[in-house]
């Protein structure tokens, strides 16, 4: 595992999304990692029951705002070396994957997460 140093530019996969950061802080366990831009959206749902609609409390997964910090743990941090994409435009470029991958699915999982994609995106992109 590569040790990273403050200012290094990383991905961090934090619950279910995946982003591209800066480390801003070292812990004992994790980065302190501030959010520049967005690889996967998280998935919607119950996370103790993946897939699942029945039953479960369907949650809706918001990603990590533009410089948000969060604590990713060490061993899901990698370097990034790559141009920075725009937030705004990651996010939205996240949210189409996640989208494509759901409607090829056509399951009723997949439906009730496209229900809560299309939630949030109207919030992200509001103006």
């Amino acid at each position: 595992m590569t040790e990273m140093n403050i200012g290094d530019i990383v991905t961090g996969i934090y619950k279910t999304g995946k982003y591209i950061g800066e480390v801003t802080d070292i812990r004992s366990q994790a980065y302190l990692v501030r959010v520049l831009a967005v690889l996967k959206h998280p998935t919607q749902g119950d996370l103790h029951h993946p897939k699942e609609t029945d039953g479960v409390f369907f949650q809706e997964r918001r990603a990590l705002a533009y410089r948000e910090q969060t604590n990713v743990p060490k061993q899901m941090v990698k370097p990034f070396d790559e141009e920075i994409p725009d937030y705004n435009e990651s996010l939205m470029s996240a949210l189409k994957k996640m989208r494509q991958d759901l409607q090829e699915k056509g399951t009723p999982w997949a439906e009730k997460s496209i229900e809560n994609l299309e939630i949030l995106e109207k919030d992200y992109f509001r103006n």
